[in-house]
């Protein structure tokens, strides 16, 4: 640490600072004052250097949403924070600070190199994020247990680091373990490691790392199965039918039924229990398996009207650049004749001509255009009915197969009623020759207190199943209400901004007749 340092009063970043430092780092001639006048935008900052101002507290960075270098070496900073937002950070420098803690660092995932050098660190950790990571420097801090070195094996762009100044580089094995389980490894402590010193490095420790290698083996395994059931869970989200290939439903009836469980131990309930749930998970399976082929259907229709609206517009842009060609052509030509008269009414003559090419041009651009808008309607409203008709007709089938599982719960809450009034009557005849758990047994003190605990029971499956069949119902409706909003918004930006260009290059062309200068022409 510089010992101007600690001779000034810790800082923390503020607009100040920053605006300093940028004006500082920039051009001093004409184009730096002119930005200092018209004031500095931060987002358009590409390095930031803030060395040896002994900030305390980094904050306010946020601003420099494109900053591809931060220098912050020779500070006090105690904690890494405030990087949220320097995605495109690819260059940071925070050596020679108090730092304890690797942190903060978890958007940074285009950063390339790190330094961390004289700070006091002890563990290598929370770089997960940084799969570009090439140069890492962690010399001088306190890092003193070899096993950080197998952490870094994940970063498969590493090729330098150093650790110099640490407790684990004055161990006896450092340089060959580092290269053992670092292979990829091009520089350590500033000095290239050559093939020779990997070769013995590898064949020295070759049990361990083929060990090593078993374990990531399985574990990327482990990743890739699941990453697949995540990718899988999401297909099965936008069908808007996901947990309903299994049980999970069934079993969430009974998740917070106290009174249901109770009531299971019953004498023939389970064969009835069973029985319920066979059934109404194949009608839950049959709905999961509808939802997936209605998907592909509404992809397909949408696919299909994505590719209609490109065709169309791909077809209006050519025919548009056609006209444009033949024009300019024309254009060009209408010019050099201007330019080649001598008699200034034949020069107005032409003028005029080609002004009246520029009016028809902007419509037969315009017509063009309008005949697009009123094709692009028809196909939009098109694709509107036909997607609401599937919508509607998925949302009218489904109800009807959650109309069946409440069907097998209404039938199975009768069956369940019968046999707990049977069971109480036995009781108070003392015919009962099952012995009862002691929490089933509390619910038959008479008809009132059981027929409301199987009521209970009764009540919890059918909010669970109206529940699941109005989550999937809002969820559908909402997705094509968004998406027909969206296709007519986008429709509506797509003709501004063509227009938009119409007039634009039509302005142009006018500009530039309106500015041919006689005397230039006579000239």
């Amino acid at each position: 640490m510089n010992w101007l340092c600690d001779l000034m009063e810790p800082r923390v970043m503020d607009d100040d600072m920053l605006k300093l430092a940028v004006g500082e780092q920039g051009p001093q001639e004409e184009a730096g004052q002119l930005a200092k006048q018209e004031g500095i935008v931060f987002k358009d900052v590409l390095s930031l250097q803030l060395d040896f101002r002994n900030i305390l507290r980094m904050d306010n960075l946020w601003q420099f949403e494109n900053l591809r270098k931060l220098q912050l070496d020779n500070n006090i900073i105690e904690k890494i924070e405030g990087l949220e937002n320097l995605t495109h950070l690819v260059w940071l420098d925070l050596s020679f600070n108090n730092i304890e803690t690797i942190e903060g660092l978890d958007t940074l995932v285009n950063l390339e190199d790190l330094s961390l050098f004289n700070n006091r660190i002890s563990k290598i950790d929370s770089l997960d994020a940084l799969v570009k990571l090439q140069v890492l420097s962690l010399g001088n801090n306190q890092i003193d247990n070899m096993m950080n070195i197998i952490y870094l094996r994940r970063f498969k762009c590493l090729r330098t680091l150093s650790l110099s100044g640490n407790p684990i580089s004055e161990a006896e094995d450092y340089k060959m373990f580092i290269c053992a389980y670092l292979p990829d490894l091009v520089y350590l402590d500033f000095r290239r490691i050559d093939d020779h010193t990997k070769e013995l490095a590898e064949a020295k420790h070759q049990y361990s790392i083929d060990e090593l290698k078993h374990q990531e083996n399985l574990m990327q395994v482990q990743l890739e199965d699941e990453q697949a059931r995540q990718e899988e869970l999401e297909k099965h989200k936008t069908a808007f039918v996901e947990h309903l290939n299994g049980s999970f439903l069934f079993d969430s009836m009974y998740a917070e039924d106290s009174e249901g469980n109770k009531l299971s131990y019953l004498p023939g309930v389970s064969e009835l229990l069973e029985a319920y749930k066979d059934k109404f998970v194949i009608i839950c399976v049959n709905i999961f398996e509808y939802g997936l082929k209605q998907q592909e259907k509404r992809k397909t229709e949408l696919d299909t009207f994505s590719e209609c609206v490109h065709e169309a517009i791909q077809e209006n842009q050519e025919q548009g650049k056609h006209k444009i060609a033949q024009f300019e052509e024309k254009h060009l030509s209408s010019l050099s004749a201007i330019r080649e008269e001598l008699e200034l009414p034949n020069i107005e003559k032409k003028i005029l001509e080609c002004s009246a090419d520029i009016s028809e041009l902007f419509n037969e651009l315009m017509m063009l255009e309008m005949q697009l808008v009123e094709q692009l309607e028809e196909t939009i409203n098109m694709f509107e009915r036909n997607i609401v008709d599937m919508v509607g007709l998925f949302i009218k089938n489904v109800r009807s197969l959650m109309a069946q599982c409440r069907d097998l719960e209404n039938h199975h809450h009768e069956k369940l009623l019968e046999i707990s009034i049977s069971t109480l009557e036995k009781i108070v005849k003392g015919d009962l020759d099952e012995d009862l758990p002691d929490d089933l047994r509390t619910l038959f003190v008479d008809k009132d207190t059981i027929v409301n605990a199987v009521g209970a029971s009764h009540d919890i499956h059918l909010l669970k199943i109206d529940n699941r069949e109005g989550e999937l119902v809002t969820r559908i409706d909402s997705w094509c209400t968004h998406l027909v909003d969206k296709i007519h918004k986008d429709e509506i930006v797509r003709n501004r901004k063509r227009v938009k260009e119409i007039n634009q290059y039509i302005d142009h062309m006018q500009s530039e007749l309106d500015n041919l200068e006689y005397g230039d022409i006579l000239d």
